[in-house]
């Protein structure tokens, strides 16, 4: 059973990631990437970025003990950087989390995750399925940014 779900954790978020990709490449306008409006608070340079920090430390770094170093602030406060440096990002990120899942013991779905992350001990199986929600939360909200900010 612990095996079936990380095959499945695996398969949504490389394929969230894949879309994430496809989403950054389709912005008519590179500068859109980085637009901000009204209550719009974050770009979707900056969710990208976010989603790449969070899944590289988390999954990758914490799990799978691949050398990244984090800089959570420099995720939002970021700007302007290059659609080919994010699309390049998103591949480390998909190299990173098919590494490390395809490698995972399934005894380790049952076991805490080594941190505390939301204030409290759970699984690592748990916080993979949040992990895989906080990645769809935010793929949705950059393509919402991409159809109605990229004109």
């Amino acid at each position: 059973m612990n095996y079936i779900l990380i095959t499945s954790i695996s398969e949504l978020l490389l394929r969230d990631l894949s879309k994430l990709k496809e989403e950054i490449a389709a912005y008519k306008s590179e500068e859109a990437l980085w637009k901000i409006e009204g209550e719009i608070k974050n770009s979707s340079g900056n969710l990208c970025l976010h989603l790449c920090g969070n899944l590289q430390a988390f999954i990758g770094n914490i799990l799978g003990q691949i050398d990244y170093v984090r800089n959570r602030e420099a995720e939002f406060s970021s700007k302007g950087i290059a659609r080919e440096w994010l699309l390049t990002e998103i591949d480390k990120t998909i190299d990173s989390v098919q590494q490390t899942l395809a490698s995972i013991k399934p005894s380790r779905i049952e076991q805490n995750y080594p941190q505390e992350i939301l204030g409290k001990p759970m699984t690592t199986g748990f916080f993979l399925i949040h992990l895989a929600g906080h990645l769809n939360y935010h793929l949705g909200q950059v393509n919402y940014h991409r159809r109605l900010l990229d004109k």
